[in-house]
């Protein structure tokens, strides 16, 4: 094992799929981590990149692939997706052998050609889906709040955040990735997010489906979502943002592709709406809320640095709540969870809804920090709790402001946690 690993959060979600079932397929963005993580874990590993041998790997791919797969278990299978019909020959594998946690496969955020594959692995395969680094994984928050701890009723919370807003400018635009921690500069770990920038709007996006996309038409959209990030901003709306700069009319349809292929390369990922039992009738809003997976991306997208984030607190505001996002989708996940957010009619809205398969579920409102601030997400946290109908489901766990600027967590005299993102862990 790599002693210089920072364990991450997804390893015990890892371990948990590997005695669950034959193989686990481990998707994310590129430079998040995956093939480090799953290192950890393999005791035999196939590169089918390795410059030296890869021609070899492919043809025997297609002459004796039973081989390839031979190796102790777990077997790493790295950038498995340049042979797509790994996965049938995987899932054989899986069926006669009998045994679990045989095969890990990972690869770049391009997807595999399945038009290249027979069958869905159902009940062979199972996946994981890797984020950039937490806070608490990259090691700037102390940790001292846990949402496994506050889902079990453990309401005594105590912690320090040791993060100043100057700190919190810089990792939000250096963003959660293991490369760039381990850059020697911040300068040069913030040239290496706007490095993954431009493998996106130059390569990544038009690798998807084989159609190239147009690199500038890129861009804008792209500086478009980072605008309207934790909004429910229609794609209309997206295009008559990027209309100023557009020397032809660009349909809806085109931007819908665009917006797509950035998805299936886990850039943007949006937040389903939650639809709890309310004691009356509230028509729900239902659309996804625009977030990039790494509040990083967006920065580069719209031209910003840390700097210009301490000039700009509502525009760091912004930015801090896909962060926010970020983390909360880190810890969901390794608790069994998922992250959703709430509008209704009449405006009332909750930026996170953090619910696990028990039925638990913790309310969260976002913000950067500052009396006024954390008394408004207050309000709005229990102004939602007091419509929620507890006959029909449970009460809501806890309620949190999430805040970026503060030195400590703690409870206040109404039940409402206020807790700095440097403080919290899974």
């Amino acid at each position: 094992m790599d002693t210089n690993y920072r364990k991450r959060v997804a390893d015990s979600q890892l371990e948990d799929l590997l005695e669950a079932v034959g193989a686990v397929l481990i998707e994310g963005p590129k430079g998040c981590g995956k093939t480090t993580t799953a290192e950890q874990h393999a005791n035999s590993i196939l590169y089918m990149d390795d410059p030296e041998k890869t021609r070899q790997y492919h043809q025997m791919v297609q002459t004796n692939i039973r081989y390839i797969l031979q190796g102790a278990n777990p077997r790493l299978i790295d950038e498995w997706q340049t042979a797509p019909e790994l996965w049938d020959a995987i899932r054989f594998e899986v069926d006669h052998r009998k045994q679990d946690g045989l095969f890990m496969l990972t690869g770049s955020a391009v997807p595999a050609d399945f038009s290249k594959i027979n069958h869905s692995g159902a009940a062979r395969f199972g996946w994981l889906t890797m984020r950039p680094m937490s806070l608490w994984e990259s090691g700037e928050s102390s940790g001292d709040v846990s949402l496994a701890n506050l889902f079990a009723n453990n309401k005594k919370i105590e912690g320090v955040s040791s993060l100043s807003i100057n700190d919190l400018a810089y990792v939000l635009c250096r963003g959660g990735w293991p490369g760039a921690l381990l850059k020697k500069s911040k300068k040069a770990a913030l040239t290496l997010v706007q490095e993954y920038y431009h493998a996106i709007v130059k390569y990544d996006i038009s690798r998807v489906d084989a159609v190239t996309k147009d690199e500038e038409r890129t861009k804008r959209i792209m500086r478009s979502y980072a605008r309207n990030q934790g909004t429910q901003v229609s794609i209309s709306s997206i295009k008559a943002d990027i209309a100023v700069n557009e020397v032809e009319d660009i349909s809806d349809v085109t931007i819908e592709k665009y917006l797509s292929a950035l998805r299936k390369i886990f850039v943007i990922e949006d937040i389903a709406a939650w639809n709890p039992n309310l004691r009356s009738k509230t028509a729900i809003r239902t659309s996804d809320t625009r977030y990039y997976v790494d509040p990083s991306i967006a920065c580069v997208a719209v031209g910003l640095g840390p700097d210009d984030l301490i000039e700009d607190l509502n525009t760091f505001g912004l930015f801090f709540e896909t962060l926010c996002m970020r983390d909360l989708r880190v810890y969901a996940d390794s608790l069994g969870g998922q992250v959703y957010h709430y509008r209704d009619k009449n405006g009332l809205e909750c930026d996170a809804v953090i619910h696990l398969r028990n039925g638990s579920y913790g309310l969260i409102e976002v913000k950067l920090g500052g009396d006024k601030l954390i008394e408004e997400g207050a309000a709005t946290l229990k102004k939602l709790s007091e419509k929620i109908d507890t006959n029909k489901m449970k009460q809501p766990s806890f309620m949190m402001v999430l805040t970026g600027v503060g030195d400590y967590a703690y409870m206040r005299t109404d039940g409402v946690m206020v807790v700095p993102v440097g403080c919290l862990k899974n």
